[in-house]
C-alpha cells in the first residue's frame, strides 16, 4: 500500500502550501488503497470538531474519486452526543449529521451515519442528581467512560462482532499535546501494517490516523480552502471557533510565530476537569446573541467549587465509612472520603438545572427555543433512584418540577405514581425523629423496604436488606467515623503484629457491649444505636 510520506520533524516545522496540496494528494492515494484492500468495515468517529471533520472531508473526497462499483465498503460514522454538550456544538452537530445523510443516499456514497448515547443509567444528570456523584475531578472521572467511552465502543463491538474486525478512523493529532504524540508515538512501534496501530482497548480492531502529523494551520488552510463535499459551511465551523476564542481573532497565519485560530476546545458545558469553560466564556462575551447561555455558565461555576465536603454525605455510596489520610497545611489527619451529595443539595441542583431550562427556553433565540439540558426520562429515572435505591418516600421530584417549571410532571414510567407511603407519611415521620436525620434517615429505609418486599410473592432476603440498613444508618455520624477509625487502627495493628494492641482493642469493645447489656452480649455482636436500643426495650420487658 503506498503511504503518504510525511517529512521528518514535520511536526515542528511550518508546511507550504504546495507541500500540503502535495501531500494532500498522496493521502488521497493512501486512502482509496487501504479502502480498497479488504471487506473490513471502517468506523469514523467524529466531534464535527476541525480535526474529525478534516478527516471525515479527506475519506469522502477519495472514496468520491472511485468508481461506483468500487465503493462497496460500508464506512460507519459516529458521533456521541454526551447530552451536555455545548448547545450551538450541539446544534451544529445535529444539522451536520443530517447534511451529510442525505448527502450521502443523494450522491450514492457508502457512508452510514450514527448519532450514539449514553444508556439512561449513565447520563451525567441521572448519575449527579439521582446517585449523588460529585462533578467529576481528574481524581474521580466518572463521566468519561459512561457518556464517551461506553457509547462508542458497544457500537465498535456490534460491528465487530457482525464482520469479525473494523478500522477505526480517527482524527487524533500529535500535535494536539505532548501526551498525546507521546502515546501516538508509543502506539506506532506495534503497528501492523503502515498507518494501522492496534486497539489496546478493542480487540480486532486497528486505529487509522490519516492526519497524525498534521498542524492546527494545515487543518485550517484544507478546511478554508477545500469544499465540503455534504454541503455544510466550513467558514461557519470557523467562524464558530473563532466567536470562542477569548479574543475573538483568528489571524492571516504567515510564519510559525503567528498562532491560528483552532486552541478553542468545545465539550461538556459542565464540565469541572478544566478549570474554566474558556469557550463558552468567550461565545459569551463575543456576541449578545449568545448571553442566553449564561444560566449554564453559573451552573458550571457552582459545581466547580474547589472544596464541597460540606454539601456530601460522610459515608461512600454503599453506605460505609472509608478513611483516608489528609495532609492539610502540614497537618496529617485521618478523615472519611466525602460520599455522594446528601438529599438537599440533589434536590438543589435538579432545581437548579429546571429553573436553567426554563429561562433559556424563554430567552434563546428562535431555533434554540427547544433546548432540552435535561430529559423526560432522564427526570424519571432520578425519580426512581430516589424513591427505590434511597428511600426518600416524600416524593419530592414532582413538586419540585410544578413549582420551577408551573406544569405537572407526566412520569413515563408504568406504575410510577402508585405508592403506599407518601409526602404525609415522611412528614410525620419527621415530626416523630424530632430533627435527628440519621434516624430517619434510618426509618424512612426500614418502612419502604418492607414496603419494596411486600409487592413480592416472595419475601427471600429481606432480613439481610432490613440488616444492611441497620449496618449503614443506625450511628451518628460522629459514632460511624469513630468507629471506622477503630476498624482502621484494628486492621493496622493486626498486619503489624502488634498482638498486645489487638487484644486491648477488642476486649475494650466486649467491655462496651457488656455495659449496655449486663453481660449477654457475644463478644463479636457490634454496638450500635439500634442494638442498644432494642436491647434496652428487651431488658425492660
Amino acid at each position: 500500500m503506498t503511504t503518504a510520506q510525511q517529512p521528518e520533524n514535520k511536526v515542528q516545522q511550518a508546511r507550504t502550501v504546495a507541500e500540503l496540496v502535495d501531500y494532500i494528494q498522496a493521502l488521497n492515494t493512501e486512502i482509496q488503497e487501504l479502502y480498497c484492500l479488504d471487506e473490513i468495515p471502517w468506523v469514523l468517529g467524529v466531534s464535527w470538531g476541525k480535526d474529525s471533520s478534516t478527516v471525515l472531508q479527506l475519506v469522502w473526497n477519495a472514496i468520491a474519486a472511485l468508481p461506483p462499483e468500487k465503493r462497496t465498503k460500508t464506512v460507519y460514522v459516529i458521533t456521541t452526543d454526551t447530552q451536555v454538550e455545548n448547545p450551538v456544538v450541539s446544534s451544529w452537530v445535529r444539522k451536520s449529521l443530517q447534511n451529510l445523510k442525505v448527502a450521502a443516499k443523494k450522491q450514492g456514497m457508502p457512508i452510514d451515519p450514527h448519532l450514539l448515547q449514553p444508556v439512561i443509567e449513565d447520563t451525567f444528570w441521572v448519575n449527579l442528581i439521582g446517585k449523588g456523584y460529585p462533578a467529576p475531578r481528574n481524581q474521580f472521572r466518572w463521566c468519561t467512560p459512561r457518556l464517551k467511552i461506553n457509547p462508542a465502543n458497544q457500537f465498535i463491538r456490534e460491528i465487530v462482532r457482525a464482520n469479525g474486525e473494523t478500522i477505526l478512523v480517527l482524527g487524533t493529532r500529535k500535535a494536539e499535546s505532548s501526551k498525546r504524540a507521546a502515546t501516538m508515538k508509543k502506539h506506532q512501534v506495534d503497528r501492523v501494517r503502515d498507518r494501522l496501530s492496534p486497539n489496546a482497548s478493542l480487540p480486532n480492531s486497528l486505529i487509522y490516523t490519516p492526519i497524525e502529523d498534521w498542524s492546527n494551520n494545515d487543518v485550517w488552510i484544507y478546511l478554508n480552502q477545500c469544499d465540503n463535499p455534504w454541503g455544510q459551511s466550513n467558514k461557519e465551523l470557523f467562524a464558530m471557533y473563532r466567536g470562542a476564542t477569548a479574543d475573538n481573532e483568528c489571524p492571516l497565519v504567515v510564519d510559525t510565530s503567528t498562532p491560528s485560530c483552532g486552541d478553542s476546545r468545545f465539550g461538556c458545558w459542565v464540565c469541572t476537569l478544566v478549570n474554566k469553560d474558556k469557550s463558552m466564556e468567550a461565545m459569551i462575551q463575543n456576541d449578545e446573541e449568545k448571553e442566553w447561555m449564561q444560566p449554564l455558565l453559573d451552573i458550571r461555576n457552582e459545581l466547580d467549587i474547589k472544596d464541597d465536603r460540606d454539601k456530601r454525605d460522610f459515608r461512600r455510596i454503599w453506605g460505609d465509612v472509608q478513611l483516608f489520610e489528609r495532609n492539610k497545611n502540614g497537618e496529617i489527619s485521618v478523615e472519611p472520603i466525602p460520599g455522594p451529595y446528601t438529599k438537599y443539595w440533589r434536590e438543589h441542583w435538579l432545581r437548579r438545572l429546571l429553573e436553567a431550562q426554563t429561562k433559556t427556553r424563554r430567552t434563546a433565540p428562535e431555533n434554540m427555543r427547544d433546548i432540552t439540558l435535561i430529559t423526560l426520562e432522564e427526570i424519571s429515572e432520578i425519580r426512581r433512584i430516589w424513591l427505590e435505591d434511597k428511600h426518600e418516600f416524600d416524593d419530592s421530584l414532582p413538586r419540585i418540577y410544578q413549582e420551577v417549571t408551573g406544569e405537572e410532571f407526566q412520569d413515563p414510567r408504568p406504575g410510577a405514581d402508585y405508592s403506599l407511603l407518601g409526602r404525609d407519611e415522611w412528614i410525620v415521620l419527621e415530626e416523630i425523629c424530632e430533627g435527628d436525620a440519621m434516624h430517619l434517615e434510618l426509618m424512612a429505609k426500614l418502612l419502604d423496604t418492607e414496603r419494596q418486599y411486600r409487592k413480592k410473592t416472595r419475601r427471600v432476603g429481606i432480613y439481610e436488606t432490613l440488616e444492611k440498613c441497620f449496618n449503614t444508618s443506625s450511628r451518628s455520624p460522629e459514632d460511624a467515623i469513630k468507629n471506622a477509625r477503630l476498624k482502621r487502627e484494628l486492621s493496622e495493628a493486626v498486619s503489624q503484629g502488634d498482638v498486645a494492641k489487638v487484644k486491648q482493642m477488642t476486649l475494650g469493645d466486649v467491655a462496651a457491649i457488656n455495659e449496655v447489656d449486663e453481660g449477654e452480649s457475644e463478644s463479636d455482636e457490634q454496638v450500635t444505636w439500634a442494638s442498644m436500643k432494642f436491647k434496652k426495650e428487651n431488658s425492660e420487658e
